[in-house]
């Protein structure tokens, strides 16, 4: 479709971008971006957690995540807060690894053999993938006998994992605080110049993590659905669905659409060039190498 990628949600909930805009009404984007000359308050930055990185037979970096406890969705104070992100209690009880970066269209290219991307660069986030694109590119990875060998096992984080990674220790509405400092950690509608970017370009979170804000939304492995009332541990998601998880925003969303707690969802073969992803690892006996 040539058309913006448009995040279903309830009626009463926030304004809809006009369909088809490719930039959201002037009154959304009044936002400015800092000044290079800004320099950020040390106290924003979550202290970095300990984690080991690994990077595997065709270039991938991924960082070690520990287990921990944290806060899912935003309290009802957060502006620009969906109905949908009921804040609760979730325990990650088993250390995964996450993609440092955002699957790159070379990385894609080597394992599928094409690139759908509109906006073409080796170092861009692939684009124009589905839910279903992107577990077959996981499939075909885990499949590689260099990644089989040393016992990896590729997949989709889940929206818990995929939260808990993009706070990175955070509370607040961004990975660093406030969405003042937004630009320098995401290309979003106010600094994007309408496409994509390079991964990594932009700081990164407290555990080493890029984009997760903006650029592209990424997918996760989770069904749509209402979250608990109460603590959960290591949850995946509604047992059926119609429709699959994306989160992070995008290189054409407003601010308040880049939050970490923000959730989107799509039908699993719905395409656009503004969704990616970005991939998990675990192993069935724990850690791999």
């Amino acid at each position: 479709s040539d058309q913006a990628y448009q995040p279903e949600r309830p009626a009463d909930a926030v304004k809809r971008f006009e369909k088809g805009a490719m930039i959201p009404s002037a009154s959304e984007t009044a936002k400015s971006v800092p000044s290079p000359r800004s320099k950020e308050p040390d106290r924003t930055a979550p202290k970095r957690a300990s984690a080991d990185e690994l990077t595997n037979s065709i270039g991938m970096k991924f960082r070690l995540i520990q287990p921990g406890t944290f806060l899912m969705g935003s309290p009802a104070s957060e502006s620009g807060r969906m109905d949908d992100e009921r804040q609760h209690s979730v325990t990650i009880s088993k250390p995964y690894y996450i993609g440092v970066y955002e699957v790159t269209q070379e990385e894609y290219e080597r394992v599928m053999g094409t690139n759908p991307s509109r906006f073409k660069g080796a170092r861009n986030p692939v684009e124009n993938v589905s839910w279903d694109d992107a577990v077959a590119f996981i499939e075909n990875l885990n499949a590689m006998p260099s990644e089989r060998e040393r016992g990896r096992v590729y997949r989709l984080p889940t929206e818990a994992e995929w939260e808990y990674a993009c706070r990175a220790g955070s509370t607040t509405k961004y990975c660093f605080g406030d969405s003042k400092w937004l630009g320098q950690y995401a290309w979003y509608d106010q600094n994007s110049g309408g496409q994509t970017h390079p991964v990594g370009e932009k700081k990164p979170n407290a555990w080493g993590l890029y984009d997760m804000h903006g650029n592209v939304w990424e997918w996760c492995s989770d069904w749509y659905g209402n979250y608990p009332t109460g603590s959960v541990n290591d949850p995946v998601g509604p047992n059926l669905g119609s429709l699959r998880v994306s989160r992070g925003g995008c290189w054409y969303i407003v601010a308040a659409y880049c939050r970490s707690a923000l959730r989107s969802w799509s039908a699993p073969d719905f395409r656009n060039y503004d969704l990616g992803f970005r991939v998990a690892l675990s192993s069935p006996s724990g850690i791999p190498q």
